[in-house]
C-alpha cells in the first residue's frame, strides 16, 4: 500500500527547492509530493502567509487561505498513510494543519508553532528537528513547541543538530527513522 510524504517549502522558496530532500526521502512504497504555497512573495518566491505580520497578527494575511488549500489537498490522500512535513514557514504550516488531521505523522524542520488553542485529540506523532544555531528561527521556538505539544499529549520526537537554518544530513537521517516508524511498509 502506498504511503505519502507531503513536503512544504519555506518563506520565499518554492516547491522546486525541495527536490533534493524529496529524492533522499523517497522510498519504494512512498510517494513524495512537493506542494507550492499559494501566495507570491513580493520580493520573489512564494509564501504561505505574510511572515512580517505574524508578530502583530495571530492570523496574518494569507494564513486562512493556505490552511484551506492544505486541508482540501490533503483530503484527497489517505490521511492515515500520510505524513505532512515542512521547512521553516512550511514546518509551521505542517504543524498548524497537521495537528488538526488524523495523519500518520507531522515533521517540522526549523519550524515553529503558531499561536493557537489546544488542537483536537488525538494528535498525530510529531517530529521536531532544529539547528542549534538557527539565526532565522531560533532553537527556542522548537523547544517551546516540544513543551506545548507534550503538554497537549502528543508523542514528540525531538532533536537539535549543529547548524543553522538548514536541514543537515543528521536531520534527514532522523526524519527517515521517524518515517520508518509512522509509515511502516
Amino acid at each position: 500500500m502506498t504511503s505519502y510524504l507531503v513536503l512544504l517549502h519555506g518563506w520565499g522558496a518554492s516547491a522546486a527547492d525541495l527536490a533534493p530532500l524529496a529524492e533522499v526521502l523517497q522510498a519504494p512504497d512512498r510517494q513524495v509530493l512537493r506542494w507550492q504555497a499559494p501566495h507570491q512573495r513580493p520580493m520573489g518566491g512564494y509564501m504561505w502567509y505574510d511572515l512580517m505580520a505574524l508578530e502583530t497578527d495571530p492570523v496574518p494575511w494569507g494564513l486562512p487561505e493556505s490552511r484551506q488549500y492544505l486541508q482540501t489537498s490533503l483530503a484527497n490522500l489517505p490521511l492515515e498513510r500520510t505524513v505532512l512535513a515542512g521547512f521553516s514557514q512550511g514546518g509551521a504550516m505542517a504543524l498548524d494543519v497537521g495537528l488538526t488531521l488524523p495523519l500518520a505523522g507531522v515533521i517540522s524542520f526549523s519550524g515553529y508553532l503558531h499561536a493557537t488553542n489546544t488542537p483536537p485529540q488525538p494528535l498525530p506523532p510529531v517530529a521536531l528537528f532544529h539547528g542549534q544555531n538557527d539565526e532565522m528561527v531560533p532553537a527556542i521556538a522548537a523547544r517551546s513547541a516540544r513543551q506545548t505539544l507534550s503538554r497537549w499529549g502528543a508523542t514528540v520526537t525531538y532533536a537539535e543538530f549543529v547548524g543553522g537554518h538548514t536541514i543537515v544530513p543528521e536531520a534527514i537521517a532522523a526524519a527517515q527513522s521517524f518515517l520508518g516508524t509512522v509509515l511502516p511498509p
